[in-house]
């Protein structure tokens, strides 16, 4: 239902509102907080109940660690007590497990006996790099020799300045993947945010630079050139690849994905905030994401954002994940902070948050889940349990701020604080 006619002109004004995300922030900083820490290294995936998922030798991939690492430094700023331990142990597993010290660069993951997957991945260091600027902002003793390796280790390994982007991934040694032809929008994406939180971490410009470069070439020129439905795929000259198929489809599904449009209209409007609102285009270009993604995504008759779709913005893989609502949350936010009042957005952002609560939010076991089937029902073909606070936890706290950066650099300029 529509709320028009509220007191207050947006719900992330209202107190009780404002109180009930600290809650849910909360209750997700609680539920990995005493349970996900593997004595081993990394981070534990944990199951509905919130225990360790029964595997001897458990695969840890390297954005899990960054992304805790990254979380919980803002759980630090917000003055939480022993959210420093989860920093320590996800900073010295990033420093001396993923980091090759023959090679340089990150390994994808580890397990208890050392590298499991030894490729090097853009998406993993892009991670690396935000958790990095990240315990930067917290004092950690490992933050300025992260941030100074990732930044030389992308600089000349990763970064093509013909294109403006990253390449994807290479061997242990940097040798090529399947010769190297494939170039992908999801780990520049996720760049992108590394790159703002990096700029905001040390006021270095060439960071802020990169991640405008990524965003034109993605976003204008790119999405533009397809009515804003984002492309995943590209070959070595960017040019789209419709049919592209690979198996693994939590990172690479086929066709288009509404969450990383709605994940990129928040992106650019923080860009654009960055960049002192010099690019003109992109406010346009966040609006027209997040009306793209709303209007073919949604589910209009069960609720929730369909995983993908085909070119011809029919509905593909129809389970519903928890990640596109929480990056809807946040471009809603944004988009209302920033443009002319439109009552669309302020129905949408309302309207997922009550299909999170109703729907996503695990209210016996704590946590959300991950995955729900099309008639919105828990299940487990794509995450086997919960094994991430990153998504749910941002989208949180995103409402609680102005919209003028990320939540570090907004936490950092309050002193922490949280007005109810």
């Amino acid at each position: 239902m529509s709320d028009a006619g509220q007191t207050s002109k947006f719900w992330s004004d209202l107190t009780y509102h404002r109180r009930w995300l600290l809650d849910q922030a909360e209750g997700l900083m609680y539920f990995f907080q005493y349970r996900a820490i593997n004595p081993k290294g990394g981070f534990y995936d944990l199951d509905d109940e919130g225990r360790p998922l029964p595997n001897a030798n458990a695969v840890r991939g390297i954005h899990a660690s960054a992304r805790m690492v990254h979380c919980y430094s803002i759980a630090y700023m917000l003055g939480r007590p022993g959210a420093g331990d989860l920093i320590d142990h996800g900073m010295n597993f990033l420093w001396n497990g993923h980091r090759d010290q023959k090679n340089g660069g990150y390994v994808w993951s580890m397990n208890d006996d050392g590298p499991a997957d030894t490729n090097k991945q853009g998406y993993g260091h892009a991670f690396v790099l935000l958790a990095a600027s990240s315990a930067k902002l917290v004092g950690h003793p490992l933050a300025d020799k992260m941030l100074a390796d990732i930044t030389e280790v992308l600089e000349t390994r990763f970064w093509e300045k013909q294109h403006g982007a990253i390449a994807e991934e290479f061997t242990a040694d940097w040798g090529p993947i399947d010769g190297g032809t494939y170039r992908g929008q999801n780990s520049n994406m996720h760049l992108t945010e590394a790159l703002m939180a990096a700029f905001e971490a040390t006021g270095e410009q060439h960071y802020l630079d990169k991640a405008e470069s990524i965003a034109d070439l993605i976003i204008r020129r790119l999405a533009g050139a397809t009515g804003f439905r984002v492309g995943e795929h590209f070959d070595t000259n960017w040019t789209l690849n419709k049919d592209y198929y690979h198996p693994d489809e939590m990172f690479r599904p086929a066709g288009t994905t509404p969450g990383h449009a709605l994940e990129w209209a928040r992106l650019t409007l923080q860009l654009w905030a960055l960049g002192n609102k010099k690019h003109a285009w992109m406010p346009d270009a966040a609006k027209n994401l997040f009306i793209q993604a709303m209007s073919l995504g949604w589910d209009k008759q069960k609720g929730g954002f369909f995983y993908t779709l085909d070119w011809d913005n029919k509905p593909a893989k129809t389970n519903k994940l928890w990640w596109p609502m929480c990056e809807a949350a946040g471009a809603a936010h944004f988009i209302n902070q920033h443009l002319p009042h439109d009552p669309f957005f302020e129905d949408s952002y309302r309207l997922i948050w009550s299909t999170i609560a109703n729907r996503f939010i695990d209210h016996r076991n704590g946590g959300w889940h991950e995955e729900l089937t099309e008639d919105l029902v828990p299940a487990h073909t794509l995450f086997p349990g919960k094994g991430d606070i990153y998504h749910a936890f941002q989208a949180c706290l995103i409402p609680l701020y102005a919209a003028d950066g990320s939540l570090t650099k907004m936490i950092g300029e309050t002193n922490g604080g949280i007005s109810a």
